[in-house]
């Protein structure tokens, strides 16, 4: 579904329909995401695949680099497509604290202090 057509279908809705449908929205954003877990002891406390100690924005920095999905999975066999729609979503709905991890990870390469 694409957001053009979920607006055309929500326009359709009556107004308690569109309340039942922004409630929905706004629960599914407020619940911590599937398959995501923040642990002070691992990795820092980044956003890591629930039960691995893989960083969401490790996956961000793969995709930018232009690794697809298939290569991913193909890379970490023990993952699977769900654990991507999982970083995807996450990274879709929290883009600034990806951008710092990222930021991070970047000024530790280069030697430079974080903030």
């Amino acid at each position: 579904m694409t957001s053009q057509s979920l607006k055309t279908q929500f326009q359709t809705l009556t107004a308690a329909e569109r309340g039942d449908a922004l409630q929905i929205l706004t629960e599914t954003l407020s619940r911590p995401s599937l398959g995501i877990t923040k642990i002070p002891e691992v990795m820092g406390g980044d956003a890591c695949i629930a039960k691995t100690r893989l960083p969401v924005w490790l996956f961000v920095s793969l995709r930018r680099q232009g690794a697809t999905d298939a290569e991913l999975l193909e890379a970490y066999p023990h993952l699977t497509a769900a654990d991507l729609v999982n970083v995807w979503a996450y990274a879709d709905a929290h883009p600034e604290e990806i951008a710092i991890a990222l930021q991070e990870q970047e000024n530790a390469a280069d030697g430079a202090p974080e903030r």
